[in-house]
């Protein structure tokens, strides 16, 4: 696949654009629920290598990427390739 149609969520890791339906700050309780539930039902690929969570990135498939970038970069990076 072309790397203008991935979307680097950080640390050598990739998901493809077009499943994204969106980028969310981890900060609220609501997402942290989210997230939360998404783990009980074996949802979740984490892509933060240990890092702090920065993001949550929902795919259109029903699982959510964790990501140790934040959501400015993350867009910005879905902009720039």
């Amino acid at each position: 696949m072309s790397n203008k149609l991935m979307l680097n969520v950080g640390f050598g890791n990739f998901v493809v654009k077009s499943a994204v339906s969106a980028i969310i700050q981890p900060n609220s309780a609501p997402i942290k629920r989210f997230v939360k539930q998404k783990l009980q039902n074996n949802k979740v690929i984490d892509a933060t290598m240990g890092k702090k969570l920065r993001a949550v990135v929902v795919l259109s498939s029903d699982y959510i990427v964790l990501c140790g970038i934040s959501v400015s970069s993350l867009i910005t990076r879905s902009e720039d390739e």
